[in-house]
């Protein structure tokens, strides 16, 4: 199973919470995450214990340039973030160098696995929605 590894701890609340639905990668990574691919959702640095927080689903892989990133792309990677100048910064700071608004980007969106969802458990119990 393919790993998709956050490094702060800030982002296992976000993520736990459900606030955090998206990464944004610098460069193509389309060879590396596909559409309903199944990967394990960590958090913790490389050679150190981590963190597992969810198993998800890949829901979308699109590649862009920094400058084509919508407002909706980066709330869904940072919730606190919504301007590219403030996602530049951030990139900046993961990758430890500059980041211009030409550089392509992955947007990776995912959805996390639970059990079962209550929205199912209720259509099994016959609440809600449309009823025979």
């Amino acid at each position: 199973m393919q790993v998709l590894n956050f490094y702060s701890q800030i982002f296992a609340d976000q993520l736990k919470r459900g606030r955090k639905t998206a990464t944004i990668r610098l460069g193509d990574k389309s060879h590396k995450y596909r559409k309903n691919q199944l990967v394990l959702v960590t958090v913790g640095y490389q050679h150190s214990p981590r963190e597992r927080i969810f198993e998800a689903v890949i829901d979308q892989v699109e590649v862009k340039r920094v400058k084509d990133l919508s407002p909706r792309d980066i709330e869904h990677d940072n919730p606190e973030f919504r301007r590219i100048e403030e996602m530049v910064h951030f990139l900046e700071q993961i990758y430890g160098r500059k980041i211009q608004i030409e550089d392509t980007v992955t947007v990776v969106r995912f959805s996390q696995i639970v059990e079962r969802p209550s929205e199912v458990t209720d259509r099994l119990r016959g609440i809600g929605g449309a009823q025979n």
